[in-house]
């Protein structure tokens, strides 16, 4: 039996129920597709539901705010893919018709659209033979083989999408391309592969060599970077009694562009109470009498990919107006970073 023959009796058996498993409707592998970057099934399946139900169809997508869809992205991260997400809705509806493009060269064209999602919309829903190379893919493949080419060189994208075109199932690419996913996922796992169970063992060339552990090869990546954020978060109550803080849009490229957060004060180093009180002039300009409170006894860590962010939530009590003021009991409408909404849950206005 070969390779590919081996992956798709093994999906047949153990493939998981997923809610878009049984589609070709293109926008919704496409959908699927771009939550399931750099996202766990698990953590990604109930975003896709909430999506499918806010914007059913790709016009009703296009048709939306980006607010709105970046709002029901938050805590996704990456959030250039939603960005990307409702401007590719758009493209759909205003360059083709509201009709997805049905190759993969066409879907190439697509904003935030790779490789990897061309190569399984058009797989999946058009039934065209191209092979799918994620993380998933790479580990089988290189494991499978014995490839021991960084995956994130050059020369390792060109290598193993050669490889995965020689050993697909060009009858079946449809499946065979969820199958070999799959068996990525739950069979061929980074970390405890089920090796003694697995219907490839034989003939394994790391499993046979000792090199399961070892394989895939990935480049290391850029040194993490530092930062330190200082939030100011100023209260302050009107004569009818509302009560209002400060949120301002993140225009500039970078993480989190155009989601809200507090005034930011980004510093080379953590701040200490004196500064603050120093240096919210700059936001604010005179608040007369404010009182200020460290809201963490430390900075809180919030890691990304390549950026530490050493973050420390300042309170300022004013009796004086501020300006960016939003009302309190609005402030969750706005979408913003996954750090921002954990300090909102979390502070008592």
């Amino acid at each position: 039996m070969s390779f590919s023959s081996k992956i798709l009796k093994w999906y047949g058996q153990n493939k998981r129920s997923l809610p878009w498993r049984n589609s070709i409707d293109p926008y919704r592998i496409w959908l699927s597709e771009i939550i399931l970057q750099q996202t766990r099934v698990a953590q990604g399946t109930p975003y896709y539901l909430r999506f499918l139900e806010a914007f059913p169809t790709v016009d009703d997508m296009a048709k939306a705010k980006e607010e709105e869809v970046l709002k029901l992205w938050q805590g996704l991260g990456y959030y250039s893919r939603a960005r990307n997400l409702h401007a590719t809705a758009k493209i759909i509806v205003n360059e083709y018709n509201s009709v997805f493009p049905d190759s993969y060269n066409e879907l190439l064209k697509l904003k935030g659209v790779g490789d990897y999602t061309a190569s399984a919309i058009s797989s999946i829903c058009f039934n065209e033979a191209k092979a799918v190379v994620d993380g998933n893919v790479y580990r089988v493949l290189a494991r499978y083989f014995g490839v021991d080419i960084p995956i994130n060189s050059s020369k390792g994208i060109q290598y193993f999408k050669s490889l995965a075109q020689k050993v697909m199932d060009v009858e079946h690419i449809r499946d065979y391309n969820q199958a070999i996913m799959e068996f990525g996922a739950i069979q061929c796992s980074p970390k405890k592969p089920l090796c003694l169970h697995c219907p490839l063992s034989e003939s394994c060339v790391a499993l046979q060599k000792g090199l399961v552990g070892k394989l895939p090869v990935k480049i290391r990546k850029a040194k993490v970077r530092d930062r330190y954020f200082n939030y100011l978060v100023p209260i302050y109550k009107d004569e009818k009694g509302d009560v209002f803080t400060s949120l301002q849009k993140r225009n500039a490229k970078g993480i989190w562009q155009n989601l809200w957060e507090f005034p930011l004060l980004e510093t080379s180093a953590n701040m200490n109470l004196q500064e603050i009180h120093t240096k919210y002039h700059d936001i604010f300009g005179d608040l007369g009498k404010v009182e200020i409170l460290s809201y963490h006894d430390r900075p809180i860590v919030h890691k990304l990919s390549h950026q530490n962010l050493h973050t420390s939530f300042w309170i300022l009590n004013t009796t004086v107006d501020i300006p960016f003021k939003v009302k309190v009991q609005n402030i969750e409408q706005y979408p913003v970073p996954v750090l921002i909404a954990d300090f909102m849950k979390a502070f008592k206005f």
